[in-house]
């Protein structure tokens, strides 16, 4: 089940990114972002009452509560970089810096949790998936244009800090039913957000929304929230070094409907690239 869970997170991860590209045309990334938050977080809170796990809060212990928080807060620092970078370059030229997250996720969970079992292959998988997306950052860098450099500050921190959620949540999440775990952090990443709007001072370019863009972003923050529910539940129940690689498989379906949605066309080298994330994934996850 956590397999089937972890493979739906990489698909609504993917359907994600085009949806919130759509919706980031002329509205600010940041007002973007705090307002698709407020969807995902109602989203997570309606989900936590249907399955009931709203009577197990007060059984949360402060250790699990403090890492929900601080994966809470590396998830929302991942997102406002992750959407800043969108804004400015395309989506096959940030994605596949911010899924370099999985390398550092897979090195920690196997320094951290120890898990060592079949390490020759997903040491294998790591270094494949590295060479994949060595090539399709190189091909990025080619055809750079427009933002200069801003996208790609923006898409590495983006990955840093995606790294550092999956360890956390693992943390965080021991014990913890995945919804009402899903739902606590989200409400962290939906505070930080609306900070860094009001911050800003951009809270009046929420009434400025584009109605079509409106409709994308809410799309896109439901698409989220089906992501996180199943990546979490899938981190809680399985091997953290074999989930995130199958949720970084959402490059994919990115991709795919960049391709088809704004004509973002991969070069022989960047496609390459892409069949090695997709080969390396693979290896982890059937001999892991």
């Amino acid at each position: 089940m956590w397999l089937i869970m972890a493979v739906l997170s990489a698909f609504f991860a993917g359907i994600t990114s085009i949806l919130a590209k759509c919706g980031i045309k002329k509205t600010d990334s940041d007002a973007a972002t705090a307002f698709r938050t407020s969807v995902v977080l109602l989203f997570a809170w309606i989900m936590v009452f249907i399955v009931g796990s709203y009577h197990t809060i007060s059984t949360i212990t402060a250790k699990s509560l403090l890492f929900l928080v601080l994966s809470g807060m590396a998830t929302g620092g991942s997102w406002i970089c992750y959407f800043k970078a969108l804004s400015m370059g395309d989506i096959n030229k940030v994605v596949p810096i911010d899924k370099s997250s999985t390398i550092l996720s897979i090195l920690l969970a196997i320094i951290l949790f120890g898990e060592t079992e079949n390490l020759a292959v997903k040491l294998t998988g790591t270094a494949i998936l590295t060479a994949g997306i060595y090539l399709m950052v190189e091909k990025k860098q080619d055809c750079e244009k427009g933002n200069g450099n801003q996208w790609k500050f923006y898409a590495i921190l983006s990955a840093l800090f995606a790294a550092l959620t999956s360890i956390l949540a693992k943390v965080g999440i021991a014990g913890v039913e995945s919804n009402l775990g899903t739902a606590i952090r989200t409400g962290v990443v939906f505070v930080m957000a609306w900070l860094i709007v009001f911050m800003k001072g951009k809270q009046t370019q929420l009434k400025q929304i584009d109605k079509k863009e409106f409709a994308y972003l809410s799309l896109s923050g439901i698409a989220t929230g089906s992501s996180w529910l199943c990546y979490y539940y899938a981190i809680q129940n399985g091997i953290v070094s074999v989930v995130v690689p199958i949720d970084k498989l959402s490059i994919v379906i990115a991709v795919a409907f960049s391709y088809i949605v704004f004509k973002e066309r991969l070069s022989k080298k960047a496609f390459i690239g892409l069949l090695l994330l997709v080969f390396g994934t693979l290896i982890m996850s059937i001999w892991s």
